[in-house]
This record gives C-alpha cells, structure tokens and sequence, in this order.
C-alpha cells in the first residue's frame, strides 16, 4: 500500500513533504549576476551548477518530471533558462546510510516535543544525510510534517533537543533560547589539567576558525562564556595511565562549537573530538565505538506557551557516568 504523502501548511511550495522531508528550491540567477551570461537551457544551467552530478543524471531527472517551476508544473530536458526563475525538486542523497542509534522522546504535549539525540545523528538534514536525522525521523515517526527544532546540536553531540510542532508557536520557543532564557548544562568527558582551577568561569573572543566550519579563539573582547566545573575523576585506563574527568558546563552564550574550543583551548579536549584542538582526517565511515563525549543533559525554561516551568533531564550517559544520575524525564 502507498504511504499517504504528508503536507505541510506553507503554501509557498507546489509540492508536499515526502517522507517527512520537504522539498528544495533554487533560484535562477539573473544575467547580471552570473559572468557567463546568458544560458541556453536549464539543462546547461544545472550541469554547471551541480558539477558533481552526472550529467546523464540531471537529464534523466528532467525527463522523469522531477524537477517542477513556482506553479507545479514539470520541467523537461527543453525548458528554458529564465532568470530568477524558482525551481523546486527533491533533494536526493543516493546510498544513504542508516544511524544504528535511536532517539528517545522525553516529553511532548501539544506544543513541544523533547527529544533525546543519540550520537551520529545530524538534528536536521544537511550533507549526506538526509531521512538519517532527528528531524525528519520524528516527522515520519509522530506524523507531524511541520515540526521544527528550536535549537540544534551537532551531530557528534548527544542530548536534549527541543523542538516545535504548531508554526504559529515556532517564534516564542526559538526566540528562548535567542535571547537567553533557557538554561543548559552540558556534560563531557576530558583529560584532567592539574594546572587548572576549577570551578571557573572561560570567557574568549570566538571567530571563524582556519578550516571549514570549525572556531577559533582571538584577541579581543569576549563573546562567550560557559562556567565550567569537575565532577568527578577516573582511571579511564587498563594500564592506569593519565586520569580522565567528567566535567560539567553552563553556557552563557551558544556560539557554534563554543564548548568544545572552550575546553581544548583549556588543555582538556573532549574525548574523541575530530575538530579540537586539531582537525583531524575525516574517515571513510563513521567510528561508532568512539564517540564525542558530550552530553546535553539538561534544558529549563518558562515555557512561553503555557507558563509552567519545565525542566528535563537525558537518559544518556558519558564514558564516565555520574553516580548520582536519575535518569528523569521531567
């Protein structure tokens, strides 16, 4: 039987959600803007932009219909290059491999839902992943096509994501975690620096760092700050080598990697850490018995919706768990 297709209540977009995701669009550029002018054909248009994709392929696509203008109707190898012209299609991520961990829903009422993100799992699409992320799983899983997060996490980092069923109530929950009122706590295993004094409170200028998307600290007035604090020590080791830590952080601010350039520029990377405090090379698939350890454990705010105070706390645990963990949704 056919899966019934899902819609979403934008009606900017001439074709539904398929399978939880919803469709992509390009803009075709005016003559002005592109130094190649003018172009015969969509078709020569889509194989410069998209070098990566087989030509044969962009033109099969084209022929199967996949490929729709602003008011629906098919495109095919033909068409015309028209400029500005809106072009919506499916994103498509060929061999896409399945995320072996599972999220778990915390809570969920008729605004909200908070998930509990494993490791390796993107929060929304992006790259090559795609029906792999927490997003578009829930989508499908809870038959809400117009669920959104609030916030988001890496990939690499497990925990508490929030997220937003109902459109007209997106704004007031992402607007929490914007102006700063939701308070997070975050918890990671790093090496223990004997020269540190902790509890203490990192504060740095944070800019684009020299690879990719990765950060960098710089001279200049501060734009982060997270307090940071030991919980508790262990011999991660069989040898009895160097002991490791379980470390507790409250961010003020949420630059992007802000925790994990906080804690290596402090001489405690993250255990298993690809990016801090040096890049390292990416592997041809992912190492599932290593993964970064970080937590976000908690989330507490006013919920802007109902008033009531709400506090939750992850199910997961760290390399090094914490004696004293509940486990408690609520």
């Amino acid at each position: 039987m056919a899966r019934k297709k899902q819609r979403s209540t934008s009606k900017s977009s001439p074709l539904p959600y398929r399978d939880g995701v919803p469709p992509s669009y390009l803009i075709l550029p005016c003559d002005e803007q592109h130094p190649k002018g003018r172009w015969p054909n969509l078709l020569s248009y889509l194989q410069y932009r998209f070098p990566h994709i087989e030509p044969d392929m962009l033109k099969e696509r084209l022929t199967r219909g996949d490929l729709v203008a602003n008011d629906g109707q098919p495109l095919n190898e033909e068409a015309l290059f028209i400029a500005g012209a809106k072009i919506w299609y499916y994103r498509d991520v060929p061999n896409e491999q399945r995320v072996p961990f599972e999220e778990t829903i915390i809570f969920q009422d008729d605004f909200i839902v908070i998930a509990d993100k494993p490791h390796w799992l993107s929060t929304i699409p992006s790259g090559r992943h795609l029906k792999e992320t927490l997003l578009i799983r829930l989508r499908n899983r809870l038959n809400l096509p117009d669920l959104v997060p609030a916030h988001r996490l890496d990939r690499e980092t497990a925990g508490l994501v929030l997220l937003c069923k109902q459109p007209e109530h997106r704004g007031a929950y992402q607007t929490l975690f914007q102006q700063r009122n939701v308070q997070k706590t975050y918890r990671a295993v790093a090496p223990i620096n004997p020269e540190l004094t902790l509890p203490r409170v990192h504060r740095s200028l944070m800019v684009k760092g020299d690879y990719f998307f990765t950060m960098k600290e710089a001279e200049g007035e501060a734009n982060s700050e997270t307090a940071i604090d030991l919980l508790l020590t262990a011999d991660c080791s069989e040898e009895g080598g160097a002991a490791w830590g379980l470390y507790e952080m409250k961010p003020h601010t949420g630059r992007q990697h802000q925790l994990r350039l906080h804690l290596a520029s402090m001489g405690i990377p993250i255990e298993n850490d690809p990016w801090y405090p040096e890049v390292q090379p990416e592997p041809e698939h992912d190492d599932y018995s290593a993964p970064l350890q970080l937590l976000a454990y908690t989330l507490a705010f006013t919920d802007p919706v109902t008033g009531e105070e709400r506090f939750f706390k992850s199910r997961r645990a760290l390399s090094i768990p914490h004696p004293e963990e509940g486990h408690a949704g609520l």
